[in-house]
């Protein structure tokens, strides 16, 4: 501490500083825990309150789950939780009950990795972690119900996990009811022979086994073979996330193989009309909504079916799904993505004769050929494989040596395999129409394949596309040279072509018009062991049978090794080990699984789920965490999250959270709601009705010569350049984090300057829904403020409350109602740090006056409140109450001094400002026009002028036009 520090805390020892904000924000905290202030009761149950606050309108706000890190929080981590922790405190002081709280979304590879690295158990690492996430927010001074706090590795909390996934398992969608409906149900229709079974025999003559099948092919989870990511260097399937663009592994940059390997899924397609539908029920950003739509991809077309000639002569069908049935006519070959089931099948044992060598990759055998391809194309991922797509590049691919039937006009048309098919796209089939798709435009081109237009071109090129440059352009004004088939369209538009053709397929059995999406089932297996184990066992015939809720949870066993089984990374024919398969006592038991049957022999789901399964469902647990008979209390659920006027889908009322999971996450919870929604179990079909995105804290990265990050705390600014120890860095703008040296930890700012401080900082430095760049020199403003906001009511020296009770001016009384109704605007719409402006710019007018008011220091109190609710707790006090400010009611404007008593209006000739009038608010458009025309300085500026016209835009402006 400086000689002049230490003689200004002499002199002033009771003023603001980090010291005494920590003093007070620790005591508050402590108060807050132990009154329980933060609880919010529910209408029944273990957790049910008084009724008078039930009673109270209700809101529901909620952060997205964090995880917790080893490394803690940095700066940018609170921003949103700071911002809901704002909003929730402004509701609870307008009258609201508020439910408000945080648990960890605690399963995941991270904590996996570190227990492979260590050797501590990922349950150890995972709970100090949390523990010290807990003590980084609590210091925050953030309003949580502690009591409905938990963390998705919790036995009690994973329980109800698998229990819903066993509700899916044994769920299928009734396409005829538009709703899920238990299995049970769909067996009773199969054996009542109600609806037929897909080959027709009665249900008695099914064994066990295929019966198994045959609902498997219905279950809204179901187990198959998948194509997934293979990543021998991990030993492990990745999600699309942890692939890069390049076709690596995120983490340890390994290739990444497409396999096809038995895994879990989940049938979100069958919900893909009612995830589009409710889009428009939600209170989302459009940006958001427009990702879902896109990714959920609805598009109207038709399938057609095309014989092919396999290779021991079988007759096989290629579907496709097409936009353009019209071109059916033009198609003049085939595509199979190279994970196609159908290729194996059609792939004759030799060429045939005639095969051109630019088809057959220079492989003796079309098997060969289609082999070196598939390894080729399993070493890029999806997206880089739509990239180059989607690019002037060079298109690969190889003939299968099958050729099928255009069912339109009897031609046959080579089948190739090329990877700008993929399989999660339509049926992972196409039919090539090269003169009117730029990708098979540009295919064709490279293989020597026919093209025919058929689609009369609109710019005047002529029906011929051989001429044609490879700035491709589709045509779409009306069909020519279509006949062939028994069906013509000839001079027909688009649509009406569409339209005939769908008609003409179904008429022949060959296909009709339909609607895809490009949605694909969720892959919900991972070969990890920190995570959710599945609820299944397999009997000695390979049949899954779910385990009786009684024997639920089913915990995670004790395993020696975490790590899964890593294999040559560049070795593609390999499968996956994974770790729960080594604990064989927990892998093989004897079960009593209540079906009358008996304890018999069986063997346990060795995949766990993926991360986001604890995320799927949590804003229900916080409704009614304690319960242990159901999922979550009817009445509870209702209250919090039922539908009801603006809301006709239900949800959380606020949940706030970053973009980037604008698809996975919440499409993933939107999909289980509507699952637990049809069987009944809650009343609200979305999860979350209203969301906002809040924007990120960035930092500045310094980097060497070397392009090495060197820590930001070290560079020092010198004539326009950035220097660290003496070396010249380069300095960009991007994200904070430990990795980068840029992280900022709230502990180093609170420690500075105290939580309250941090928090009206973040919600000062912009929008929250915009991107901003951190600035620990900036903070130091938002400290001064409370600093005057402390002086206004504390005297420094002596440390009494200086306020009078005597009543404010009209300037004053109209700086409080100006601020107030601004302020509760703002709150209301989330801009906080326009609130901030405002509360400032009225605890500056107080600043200046002699004697603050005792309303005035009052107002500025619950004004900062919810933002800095330390100090507005300690000064709430220090002023008289003995209530707490948390649930102190928000001041209402009073109307009379919201309204300026004058407003300064421009008065303009030729539009030049020629007069500024000093007017009332409400004054007409007449007297207005009057005043302005009498004005000295206009009639000087007319000259006796006539007057063509006046425009008056009452109270702020008047334009004369002269004639």
């Amino acid at each position: 501490m400086s000689e002049t520090t230490a003689a200004a805390e002499t002199a002033a020892p009771h003023r603001y500083t980090a010291a005494l904000a920590a003093e007070i924000e620790a005591r508050w905290q402590d108060f807050w825990e132990e009154q329980g202030t933060y609880e919010a009761p529910n209408p029944v149950g273990d957790l049910a309150g008084d009724r008078e606050t039930v009673a109270r309108p209700k809101r529901f706000i909620m952060d997205m789950f964090p995880y917790p890190s080893g490394a803690g929080l940095h700066v940018g981590h609170p921003l949103g939780y700071i911002a809901t922790d704002v909003a929730a405190r402004h509701l609870r002081m307008t009258g609201h009950n508020v439910l408000h709280t945080l648990g960890f979304d605690a399963f995941g590879l991270p904590a996996e990795q570190y227990a492979v690295q260590t050797g501590t158990h990922p349950r150890i690492s995972t709970e100090a972690n949390i523990e010290n996430m807990r003590a980084q927010l609590r210091r925050l001074g953030l309003g949580h119900d502690r009591r409905r706090s938990f963390a998705t590795i919790e036995p009690d909390y994973y329980r109800w996990t698998q229990w819903i996934f066993l509700q899916i398992f044994n769920s299928w969608y009734d396409e005829e009811a538009g709703r899920a409906r238990p299995i049970a149900e769909l067996a009773e229709r199969f054996e009542s022979g109600t609806r037929p079974t897909p080959d027709g025999r009665p249900w008695s003559e099914l064994s066990e086994t295929e019966r198994a099948d045959v609902l498997g092919g219905y279950r809204l989870a179901y187990a198959s073979d998948a194509p997934v990511n293979w990543c021998p260097g991990l030993g492990t399937v990745l999600a699309n996330e942890e692939v890069t663009a390049e076709g690596r592994s995120e983490r340890g940059n390994f290739p990444v193989f497409k396999a096809k390997l038995r895994q879990w899924n989940m049938r979100i397609t069958a919900y893909a009309e009612r995830l589009l539908e409710d889009l428009d029920t939600l209170d989302w950003p459009e940006a958001i909504k427009l990702q879902q739509r896109n990714w959920i991809g609805r598009s109207e077309g038709a399938r057609v079916e095309f014989p092919v000639e396999g290779a021991a002569g079988a007759t096989e069908r290629i579907t496709v799904f097409t936009t353009r049935q019209d071109t059916l006519f033009g198609a003049t070959y085939m595509v199979l993505a190279p994970e196609h089931g159908l290729v194996d099948r059609i792939v004759p044992g030799a060429w045939p004769e005639g095969t051109r060598e630019a088809w057959t990759g220079g492989h003796a055998t079309p098997a060969e050929a289609v082999s070196a391809y598939r390894k080729q194309a399993a070493a890029k991922s999806d997206v880089e494989r739509q990239a180059e797509a989607g690019e002037d590049r060079e298109k690969t691919g190889v003939f299968t040596g099958a050729w099928a039937v255009n069912p339109a006009n009897g031609e046959r048309i080579p089948v190739f395999v090329a990877d700008y098919v993929l399989m999660g796209y339509g049926t992972g089939a196409v039919m090539a129409v090269p003169a009117h798709d730029s990708r098979d435009f540009a295919f064709a081109r490279a293989f020597e394949l026919p093209m025919r237009c058929v689609v009369e071109p609109t710019d005047g090129r002529g029906t011929d596309p051989a001429g044609w440059d490879d700035a491709f352009a589709s045509h779409d004004a009306r069909i020519v040279n279509s006949t062939g088939g028994g069906v013509t369209l000839d001079g027909l538009g688009v649509a009406e072509a569409k339209a005939r053709m769908s008609q003409w397929l179904a008429e022949r059995g060959i296909g009709e018009g339909t609607v895809n999406y490009r949605l694909r089932d969720w892959l919900f297996s991972r070969q990890r062991y920190w995570g959710e184990p599945f609820p299944i066992v397999y009997d000695e015939d390979g049949v899954a049978h779910a385990l009786p809720e009684s024997m639920l949870p089913l915990e995670l066993p004790e395993v020696e090794d975490y790590s899964p089984r890593t294999f040559d990374p560049d070795d593609a024919d390999t499968e996956p080990e994974t770790p729960l398969s080594r604990n064989q006592d927990w892998v093989n038991v004897t079960l009593d699984l209540g079906d009358g049957r008996g304890p018999r022999r069986f063997r346990r789901e060795t995949n766990t789920m993926p991360n986001w399964a604890g995320s799927c469902w949590y804003e229900l647990r916080y409704l009614d965490p304690d319960n242990s008979e159901k999922l979550v209390d009817p009445e509870i659920e209702r209250y919090w999250m039922g539908p009801r006027e603006g809301m006709p889908t239900g949800g959380v009322d606020l949940y706030v959270g970053g973009a980037e999971h604008a698809v996975l996450h919440l499409l993933y919870a939107r999909f289980w709601s509507k699952v637990l929604y049809d069987l009944g179990h809650i009343s609200s079909a979305e999860p979350f009705h209203k969301l906002f995105n809040q924007g990120m804290i960035q930092a500045y990265v310094y980097r060497d010569a070397r392009g090495i990050a060197v820590p930001a705390a070290e560079v020092t600014e010198r004539d326009g350049a950035y220097w660290y120890h003496g070396e010249k860095v380069s300095r960009t703008l991007g994200k904070m984090g430990k990795s980068l040296k840029n992280a900022v930890t709230p502990d180093e700012i609170c420690a500075e300057y105290g939580a309250d401080t941090l928090r009206l900082y973040e919600m000062a430095m912009g929008p929250l829904d915009v991107s901003r760049p951190w600035d620990t020199r900036a903070v130091v403003g938002q400290y001064r403020l409370l600093q005057r906001l402390w002086r206004n009511v504390v005297d420094e020296a002596t440390g009494e409350v200086t306020v009078v009770d005597a009543e404010p001016d009209e300037e004053t009384l109209r700086a409080v109602h100006k601020a107030v109704d601004g302020v509760r605007k703002d709150m209301e719409n989330l801009r906080f740090n326009t609130a901030i402006a405002k509360i400032t710019e009225l605890n500056n007018h107080a600043t200046r006056l002699r004697e603050v008011p005792r309303s005035v220091a009052e107002h500025l109190v619950l004004l900062i409140a919810p933002l800095a609710p330390h100090v507005g707790e300690e000064l709430w006090h220090r002023l008289g109450h003995t209530g707490s400010v948390v649930y102190a009611p928000f001041p209402v404007a009073d109307p009379r001094y919201v309204v300026d008593e004058t407003v300064t209006c421009v008065v303009q000739v030729r539009g030049k400002v020629r007069a500024r009038l000093e007017v009332s608010p409400d004054i007409s458009d007449a007297d207005l026009e009057a005043r302005a025309l009498a004005e000295p300085a206009i009639v000087a500026a007319l000259g006796g002028a006539d007057l063509r016209k006046v425009i008056v835009r009452a109270p702020k402006l008047v334009n004369v036009v002269p004639a």
